[in-house]
């Protein structure tokens, strides 16, 4: 039976960088990995295979939307060390639900039997939690992780999340396993103050802290994870977060919780402290 992960985070917090990364730390640990882009930016998994894939979308189109005339071939894409990676894709701009699209994929994996073919399976999620569409990786998740920066907007976005996982949690066995600090700047006089206080708040814990370095971003726009960079220093800096997240999921029983989400005017009330 696969470890399920689903990964969430504000849109533009470097959410699908870090699941390519942590899907690359997992494969090379061994772990046999699917991952799933479930944007229509389809972006997820271009550092995993060094380019915009195919879609689940686009390929239903070619079937006239009949999924039985689709094979796993079809979607599926095979990148660095062994990863198989899946785009959900998107309709046109202002033409369906993109939370509809996602609902297709995970209903599509389950009818190719891919659900028990891996030992790991990462959804990578667009943004907040925002329809049943989006939320659907959720129903099957082991664990949820969220991806945040230290600043308001991230929180707020992180505390909606916690509010989806533990609606979900009701129904289904997902919890979260804690949240990854991307973009810690130390050198400015940042750090994770706001995020080390919201975690405590809502019961969960910080998995790594994710260094802000150009060399992650160098990274993304060459199409490649951080483990495929040339060998440097500031490289074996970067890695280590991702290894930490990889060991902290492989191991037995990992530590994780049904987070207790704040009210929205009290997330407000913490800026005063925060400042």
């Amino acid at each position: 039976m696969s470890l399920v992960l689903a990964v969430y985070g504000k849109g533009g917090i470097g959410k699908s960088t870090t699941s390519a990364n942590i899907s690359a730390a997992l494969a090379l640990k061994g772990a046999k990995v699917l991952q799933i882009g479930c944007d229509p930016k389809h972006d997820s998994t271009f550092p995993i295979t060094g380019k915009l894939q195919k879609t689940v979308i686009e390929a239903l189109e070619e079937v006239d939307f009949h999924h039985e005339e689709l094979s796993a071939e079809d979607i599926i894409e095979t990148g660095f060390a062994g990863i198989d990676c899946l785009e959900a894709g998107g309709p046109p701009a202002g033409s369906g639900c993109g939370g509809y699209v996602v609902g297709e994929s995970v209903t599509l994996l389950q009818e190719l039997g891919l659900y028990d073919k891996y030992d790991v399976i990462l959804f990578d999620v667009l943004g907040d939690v925002v329809c049943g569409g989006f939320s659907a990786p959720l129903n099957y998740a082991d664990y949820a992780i969220i991806i945040a920066t230290n600043d308001f907007d991230s929180i707020f976005a992180a505390n909606r999340l916690c509010m989806a996982i533990q609606q979900k949690s009701v129904r289904y066995k997902v919890k979260l396993a804690g949240i990854v600090a991307n973009r810690v700047d130390y050198t400015t006089g940042g750090g994770t103050n706001m995020l080390d206080q919201f975690a405590e708040k809502v019961g969960t814990r910080l998995l790594a802290k994710v260094p802000y370095h150009e060399l992650i971003r160098k990274s993304r726009f060459a199409g490649k994870t951080m483990f495929a960079m040339e060998d440097s220093s500031d490289k074996e800096e970067c890695l280590v977060p991702y290894n930490d997240i990889a060991d902290f999921l492989i191991q037995e029983n990992p530590v994780a919780a049904v987070p207790v989400p704040i009210g929205d005017r009290e997330i407000f009330a913490m800026v005063g402290g925060w400042q």
